[in-house]
């Protein structure tokens, strides 16, 4: 045990940084006289994870017991973080707190837990301290812009200390991507499709990757291309890009498979669907340490239920999606909403109208909270113009959110779009007071909640400022107040402050009125004689509302005057002159007969056509009654059914 030391340590004095093979061979050897040599075994554990054979880490260091893993706590922590064992690394790094690398770590960790917040924390204290190694620097910038935009796809890009990209940014490929990631979640697609152009040129042009490298580096900046030219709807150019795209050599499995949705997405014209999805449902199962985050498995769970119903099994994914909602798990609020739309379309067999309606409103009484399936009978009603039962079902859907004990049910009750469509139908049908009651609540929901929805504050700040009222007035300065505070920087927030302090008798808000822009400045290039001549046409939406409007789903088409042939008409047939009304009766029933003969005369002069007829009604008694004509001077007509006299 005494020589194995001192020969290890010639070796590794004589040995290549690099040549962790050699001194893994050492190490063997050295084991095989002196098993229990902790030294030697922690020199071993370090060569194996600088060859990234972590399993084989692993297990040395359970064969070393647990001094061993006292002894080598940062190097148990990171195999076991790349193993994809995350709460017991983080478990061990939080037991290491001055060490450096043990923050690195543990801010991987959390990164890798969807912890975004801590992980930024983490890097932006480390940021803050002096770097011990060289290109530490350039390191936390890549994680902390790595950070930041995960932070942006979660929804909690309030956090985020850095949402514009410098110009250190757009030196190294790496910082370029993770600018353009950020850029992609809040919707800045221009944007981002400047920073990915430069990400890919930084990474096409770097001398330090091989071309191997280069391909897998510049793999992930490709689906991201892909992606935003699908949002764009640039169908042309994404079509192309994706048929460059290729996998061959990828070790990272989770970007092969975005990049597989993305290409099966890109198609410009409609794909076979059951080549698409079967070509999605051979991708393999993701390692342990290669996973999705949570919002892109749920991305992916719906787009493969999504190839599911184009292929026709609607059973399997009713009983999936019902599978899923009724499970109590840590599903984000979208999602479940999206499970629940597509749940909807899978009951109503992918029918819109009154055959979609008429198969999924009895749904309601079962799941009376289910955003989701409320928002999709309204989508449903506002295809057939239908938006007084539209605003009736988001009315009834706030109520039962308002009296349910569920906390959840508490955010979705005032959650933005939900609140939003309310609007949006009141506006359409006219009713400014309940816009401006529904705004005024969920912004005091929110207003004292750590992640502010501002979208909804801007809107119910707006809406709140035109009204007469004080209490009104009073609550916009608390809104305005509020963003303010948050966003120092934002023009709405400026605005809207200065807007709420001028009613007040001393105004507090100098500086803000000079940041903003002067008016002069504004209305700049504006003829305002030539609006006023012109004049503001104005409509009224109560105008609007009066007009009868076709829905598009009820609708029948009126059938077809059919068109007599000529051949059909009379010969002296005239449009303008009115026909006989008594054209259908035989000639002898008509009024204008006239019979021809005495004969046919004194027999018409019996008939009764339009007069009184004389009766002559015997006793009744005497069983003789009979009906007799009145006879005229010659000739004489005997009982019905008499016989006949016979010639003299």
């Amino acid at each position: 045990m005494g020589t194995a030391a001192p020969d290890l340590s010639a070796l590794l004095k004589r040995a290549n940084i690099d040549d962790h093979e050699a001194v893994l061979r050492a190490c063997n050897s050295t084991l095989k006289k002196a098993k229990g040599d902790l030294a030697t075994q922690h020199v071993k554990t370090v060569a194996l994870l600088k060859l990234e054979r972590f399993d084989d880490a692993l297990r040395t260091l359970e064969a070393g017991g647990d001094e061993l893993k006292q002894r080598a706590k940062l190097e148990n922590a990171y195999a076991l973080y790349k193993d994809g064992k995350y709460d017991e690394a983080r478990a061990i790094v939080k037991d290491i707190p001055k060490d450096r690398g043990a923050k690195h770590l543990h801010a991987q960790v959390s990164y890798r837990q969807e912890n975004f917040s801590a992980a930024a924390d983490l890097y932006q204290e480390l940021s803050s301290t002096q770097a011990t190694i060289d290109n530490e620097v350039n390191d936390l910038r890549i994680n902390s812009g790595a950070a930041d935009a995960q932070l942006e796809w979660d929804g909690q890009g309030n956090l985020v200390r850095k949402k514009k990209a410098g110009r250190e940014d757009l030196e190294a490929f790496e910082t370029a991507y993770n600018a353009a990631c950020g850029s992609i979640a809040r919707g800045e697609l221009e944007k981002s499709e400047i920073l990915l152009k430069r990400a890919k040129d930084l990474c096409n042009a770097s001398d330090e990757l091989s071309d191997a490298e280069k391909l897998a580096e510049s793999l992930p900046i490709s689906v991201q291309q892909l992606y935003v030219l699908i949002k764009e709807e640039k169908c042309l150019e994404a079509q192309k890009l994706a048929e460059e795209i290729t996998f061959v050599g990828t070790p990272d499995q989770s970007t092969r498979q975005i990049g597989q949705n993305n290409k099966l997405a890109s198609a410009a014209s409609p794909p076979n669907p059951y080549l698409s999805q079967r070509l999605f449902q051979d991708m393999p199962a993701l390692p342990e340490n290669d996973q999705f985050f949570r919002y892109q498995a749920e991305r992916m769970r719906q787009n493969s239920l999504a190839l599911d119903l184009f292929v026709g099994k609607a059973s399997a994914v009713v009983s999936s999606t019902l599978k899923d909602l009724s499970s109590e798990s840590s599903r984000s609020l979208g999602h479940m909403n999206k499970l629940s739309v597509i749940n909807a379309a899978a009951q109503a067999q992918n029918e819109l109208g009154k055959l979609g309606l008429k198969e999924i409103l009895p749904l309601m009484e079962k799941r009376p909270t289910d955003v989701g399936l409320a928002l999709t009978i309204v989508q449903l009603y506002i295809l057939t113009n239908n938006h007084g039962s539209a605003l009736t079902v988001v009315e009834s859907l706030l109520n039962r959110l308002s009296s349910s004990d569920k906390p959840s049910d508490a955010d979705a009750r005032f959650a933005p779009g939900l609140i939003a469509t309310f609007v949006s139908l009141c506006r359409h049908q006219n009713r400014r007071s309940q816009i401006k009651a529904e705004l005024a609540r969920a912004a005091s929901y929110w207003r004292h909640k750590s992640k502010r929805p501002v979208s909804l504050l801007n809107a119910a700040g707006l809406a709140l400022l035109e009204s007469s009222r004080s209490d009104d007035q009073e609550a916009a300065r608390e809104i305005f107040f509020t963003l303010h505070n948050s966003d120092p920087s934002s023009p709405f927030a400026i605005a809207g402050y200065v807007a709420s302090q001028v009613q007040l008798p001393h105004v507090q808000a100098t500086k803000e009125v000079e940041s903003l822009t002067p008016v002069p400045r504004l209305t700049a290039g504006i003829d305002v004689s030539a609006l006023e001549a012109a004049g503001v046409p104005t409509t009224s939406a109560g105008d609007n509302q009066s007009l009868k409007r076709k829905r598009v789903f009820e609708e029948k088409p009126k059938p077809a005057k059919k068109r007599v042939k000529k051949s059909r008409l009379p010969k002296n047939y005239d449009p303008d002159k009115q026909p006989d009304p008594e054209r259908w009766l035989p000639l002898r029933d008509r009024s204008t007969y006239k019979p021809k003969g005495k004969k046919g005369k004194k027999k018409a002069e019996q008939l009764t056509q339009g007069g009184i007829s004389e009766r002559v009604e015997g006793n009744k008694g005497s069983g003789e009654g009979v009906i007799q004509a009145k006879s005229g001077g010659g000739g004489g007509g005997g009982k019905k059914g008499g016989k006949k006299k016979g010639k003299k």
